[in-house]
Parts: structure tokens; C-alpha cells; sequence
């Protein structure tokens, strides 16, 4: 059975409890897109921020709601529910913004995700991570690193770099 570790998270702070070594951790952060719950490893979340202050740009594909002025970075804003193809989510009191590092280019590409509600962070034990299903998923396989069990349920386990591709997103822009 998973180990559930349970935080509240604001903006700015850790993720990651006190005294607890990060290599041996299969730390996520969960958050709800409609009715499902999503997981996104801890290792890849600089911070979570209050949905707002977007900057509509002209022109981009509907999954690419604006940008934000993070610090003085300009971040773009990927809706998460759009990106799969779901339409543009609904903003409502608990949306937020998913602050996420990806590989791009041997770089760090920072990118704010759009999610419903953040919900907790799980440690969810590798033997508890089953493979991608080959059919089912709502969303593209390649998208997906597994299906962690926690409490009898699935929680879908997100590749962020096949997500937020930087080169598979710039080829829609183009588009």
C-alpha cells in the first residue's frame, strides 16, 4: 500500500518534508483536471501560484492561455485540460498555476501549467507505479509515466517533457 504524506501547499514553499532524503522519494504532487486526478513528480515543480494577471498573446493555439510575469520571467501558461484536448478548462476559486521546470535542449525551460485544484503530495512507492495502459487513457499514452495505486485508485502519473514539450508546442504555434 502507498504511503500517503500529506501537505498544504502555498506559494513558495518547500515540497518536500523535513528530513527525508530526497533519493529514496517517489514524492508527486497531485491536482484535479475535471474529474481525474494527475500526479506530477516533485522534482520537476518549482512553485505553485494563484491563477491571474495572464497576458492573452494573439494567435496562439487555445491550449496556450497567455503568459505571466514571474519575477521579472516571462512564463507561458499551458491549460492543461485544452492540451488534451478536453476545451479550455473553467477558472474558479481553486484554479492555480503549476509552476514547472522541463528539459529543453540540455536547458531548463520554465512553464506554468493551469490545473483545476492542487490536492496533496503523495509518495507513492515504485512497486505501486503499474505501466501505461496500451488503450483507454483519455489522453495521449506518451503522456503518460504510469498509474500510481494510492487508495485503491489510479492516480495518472504525467510525463511532464512529452506534456510540455517545448519543440511539439512551438511546431502548433506554427501550425
Amino acid at each position: 500500500m502507498a504511503e500517503t504524506v500529506k501537505h498544504e501547499v502555498t506559494s513558495g514553499q518547500s515540497l518536500v518534508p523535513a528530513g527525508r532524503a530526497l533519493e529514496d522519494q517517489q514524492q508527486y504532487l497531485t491536482f484535479v483536471l475535471g474529474a481525474e486526478v494527475f500526479a506530477i513528480n516533485i522534482l520537476s515543480i518549482k512553485e505553485i501560484i494563484e491563477y491571474g494577471n495572464l497576458t492573452i498573446v494573439p494567435k496562439m493555439p487555445s491550449f496556450i492561455r497567455g503568459v505571466i510575469n514571474l519575477r521579472g520571467a516571462v512564463v507561458p501558461v499551458i491549460d492543461l485540460a485544452a492540451r488534451f484536448s478536453r476545451g479550455e478548462a473553467a477558472i474558479s476559486r481553486k484554479s492555480c498555476i503549476v509552476i514547472i521546470e522541463v528539459d529543453h535542449e540540455e536547458m531548463q525551460q520554465v512553464i506554468g501549467v493551469m490545473v483545476d485544484a492542487v490536492n496533496e503530495v503523495l509518495e507513492i512507492a515504485s512497486d505501486q507505479i503499474e505501466p501505461v495502459p496500451s488503450f483507454g487513457a483519455k489522453i495521449r499514452t506518451d503522456f503518460i509515466d504510469g498509474m500510481g495505486k494510492v487508495d485503491q485508485k489510479f492516480v495518472i502519473i504525467l510525463n511532464v517533457n512529452q506534456v510540455l514539450s517545448v519543440d511539439e508546442m512551438a511546431e502548433l504555434v506554427q501550425a
